[in-house]
């Protein structure tokens, strides 16, 4: 797995964002079972940015020019054709990107009453769950995304983000 992280804010490197995105995506493909085409690596683009940053991809993609926690752009389509469904497994070694606001991941962790490490692990493996085409629009999905979350977050010592 490679993760290759631009970083547009200087205090995601302070934080160990690198090496946590690593941690993070590894423990989801471990998880999954996924490995990569023989002789390839799966690749991953993190852009580690701020909120007015992440407010314009928010707008420019979602129309939604606010700040959010966290973005990913799939390079291809691998949602599964039912509710609840497994997605496809990855053919194209590039998997997509993934968009991360400081600030927004910063407010959240603390009125959360989270460490900002695990809320921030969070986000990745739901970052990189988002490019192997899980979701959470219908309720079916939701549940198998979230508790894929829950168990992967599990095995790296993170508790449970869904518990108060």
């Amino acid at each position: 797995m490679a993760v290759d992280v631009v970083f547009e804010d200087d205090r995601w490197q302070t934080a160990g964002l690198g090496p946590l995105a690593e941690q993070a995506t590894d423990a989801t493909f471990a998880h999954l079972g996924l490995t990569p085409p023989l002789g390839d690596t799966f690749e991953v683009s993190l852009l580690a940015c701020n909120d007015a940053r992440i407010a314009e991809l928010n707008g420019d993609f979602r129309d939604k020019p606010s700040p959010t926690n966290v973005l990913s752009w799939p390079s291809e389509e691998r949602a599964s054709d039912r509710a609840g469904g497994t997605p496809l497994r990855p053919t194209d070694p590039e998997l997509g990107d993934i968009a991360i606001a400081f600030e927004t991941c910063q407010r959240e962790a603390s009125a959360q009453g989270k460490q900002f490490t695990a809320h921030v692990a969070h986000l990745l493996v739901h970052g990189t769950l988002h490019l192997l085409g899980y979701d959470h629009i219908d309720d079916k999905d939701a549940a198998l995304m979230e508790g894929l979350e829950v168990e992967i977050l599990g095995k790296m010592g993170i508790c449970n983000p869904y518990e108060g």
